[in-house]
């Protein structure tokens, strides 16, 4: 028994350094949002101060930085119900088949996945100007579920090829057709998995900086756009960024540990075959 604890030591040390060296920033972050510039920017840094939420008023209140995170909960919660709904059907469709053309279209999911977000803002743009969609919730939605449906379908892919052949023919011998067997068999089954794909296209959508950048205006600016109109050289402003970047993690957070036990079972989903 000790012997088994000895051993665990080194991998509990490695796990602490490396929560430590990811927490730093936040933690780092949130401390900037309560302290005065000066205090924040201080050489020596001081650890010693007076907290102060002024900087979180100024976001959310005098600034309405609360109408920005409306705006991308909306582009969110739309772009992800899309995108996991057809990136389910496609991928429960190709992992029933097994043909080169099923390899096929998984290869150019793929490729359209490594195009740099540039590549394909420009195009977004033009289509979006020609259509009088630009400061618009359709284009930006459009734009989002078109950027991360390959990651949907490739990752849900992997869940549904983990599901034995026989219970789909099962399925067909009591009756059931394709739909009711994607809806009764399926879907069920890889249900973990479909949280785990609808909290990574969340976090894609929700922390989408280019796309909203080149699509949006004053109308429809998502938090990570109107956060990045503070910084640069003047650190006045380091603090209301440091708040409004705070502010815009809690609600992914919130979900987060809120999904947690079906994270946690999706994540493992793929640990046991058979």
């Amino acid at each position: 028994m000790r012997s088994t604890l000895m051993k665990q030591v080194p991998l509990f040390l490695i796990l602490l350094c490396f929560c430590i060296v990811n927490l730093t920033p936040v933690a780092w972050g949130f401390l900037t949002s309560i302290r005065q510039p000066v205090d924040a920017f201080a050489v020596p840094p001081k650890l010693i101060f007076t907290p102060t939420l002024e900087f979180h008023w100024q976001i959310w209140v005098d600034k309405g930085f609360w109408r920005f995170l409306i705006n991308t909960a909306i582009v969110s919660v739309c772009a992800v119900t899309i995108s996991v709904s057809i990136g389910s059907m496609a991928a429960y469709a190709l992992s029933r088949l097994r043909s080169r053309l099923a390899s096929g279209l998984l290869f150019s999911l793929l490729a359209m996945r490594m195009f740099p977000h540039i590549l394909l803002a420009i195009p977004f743009f033009v289509i979006a100007q020609a259509a009088h969609l630009i400061d618009t919730y359709i284009a930006m939605i459009l734009a989002v579920v078109a950027l991360n449906q390959p990651f949907t379908i490739w990752l849900m892919r992997s869940f549904f090829a983990e599901v034995p052949g026989e219970l789909y023919d099962s399925a067909v011998m009591d009756g059931c057709n394709a739909w009711q067997t994607f809806r009764r068999v399926a879907l069920p089954i890889v249900k973990p998995g479909l949280w785990v794909t609808t909290l990574f296209s969340l976090l894609l959508a929700y922390n989408e900086f280019l796309l909203a950048l080149v699509l949006t205006r004053t109308g429809t600016k998502t938090m990570p756009v109107a956060i990045a109109e503070y910084g640069a050289e003047d650190i006045s402003y380091w603090s209301l960024s440091a708040a409004a970047a705070f502010g815009i993690m809690l609600p992914i957070l919130v979900f987060m540990l809120f999904m947690q036990r079906h994270l946690v079972r999706g994540m493992a989903a793929g640990a046991v075959k058979g």
